[in-house]
């Protein structure tokens, strides 16, 4: 049964303000900031946001779903209405059936909007939603992609396409011989900060001077190197982080990669 006391709040334009923004109350916050300017933009282009709320104001579950032609992931997923991301926060409030009301009212509004259904991408690594929640209210695994993606499809008639994964041969490749390179966008308000940190680093401790790329539009998102789309990393022209890291990940990798570099060159 779904938590007592809780309930859904749809974001709207005129209350970005007030409510809280993927947990990060601060409205200062650089990730809120952007996170918000983000979704007043992505409203007009059809994105539908829900919030799951205690009585007393707090958020303790999200979900974001928009169009599949404007999806912020490197999908084709033409008539289906996509979801972004969904979560829910608390022990408390998680296994009570809160996330799979949130993914009904997705359902809903796409069959109200004739859509061809819902589609959503889904990891065993972090930062994505696991399939289980998918797979027990009627998702159906269509496409995989590497190391551990899926993208699920719920149809509402069978003989819809199924949606895909872009081809690699269509999304573009932070190759550069040396050097860093991130890759992130403001549909995680998370990621801003984790770049900024990983920037900062990256010249403090390395003598590296970062090259950040913003994602400024769905398009730029689904032509993204990795399926995630909307954060990674480069470093000398190799993918080291395919999702959101810290610092001090960051700082691990840095070094265990000068060493790799430093033992090939004592050993030519």
């Amino acid at each position: 049964m779904p938590s007592a006391g809780l309930r859904i709040v749809e974001l709207t334009a005129d209350r970005l303000g007030e409510l809280p923004c993927c947990g990060i109350m601060n409205r200062q916050h650089e990730g809120h900031r952007a996170k918000t300017a983000w979704l007043k933009r992505q409203l007009a282009s059809g994105l539908r946001a829900r919030l799951l709320m205690t009585d007393d104001g707090h958020q303790v579950g999200y979900i974001e779903y928009l169009p599949g032609e404007n999806a912020w992931r490197a999908v084709d997923a033409t008539g289906y209405m996509f979801i972004h991301c969904i979560w829910t926060f608390y022990k408390k409030h998680q296994h009570q059936g809160n996330a799979a009301r949130l993914v009904q009212a997705c359902v809903k509004d796409a069959r109200a909007a004739g859509m061809r259904g819902v589609a959503v991408v889904t990891r065993r690594g972090p930062w994505l939603a696991s399939h289980e929640l998918f797979l027990k209210g009627g998702f159906q695994v269509v496409a995989t992609a590497p190391p551990d993606y899926e993208l699920l499809a719920k149809k509402l008639r069978r003989s819809e396409p199924d949606p895909s994964f872009l081809p690699s041969s269509q999304r573009r490749r932070e190759r550069r011989d040396r050097g860093l390179t991130t890759v992130h966008a403001a549909q995680c308000p998370h990621g801003v900060k984790f770049a900024r940190e990983i920037g900062e680093v990256a010249e403090r401790e390395f003598g590296l001077r970062p090259r950040h790329l913003v994602l400024r539009s769905c398009r730029d998102a689904q032509r993204s190197p990795t399926p995630y789309a909307i954060f990674s990393v480069f470093l000398d022209g190799a993918l080291v982080a395919d999702h959101p890291i810290s610092a001090t990940r960051f700082r691990n990798i840095v070094r265990r990669h000068q060493e790799g570099r430093h033992r090939g060159s004592a050993s030519s």
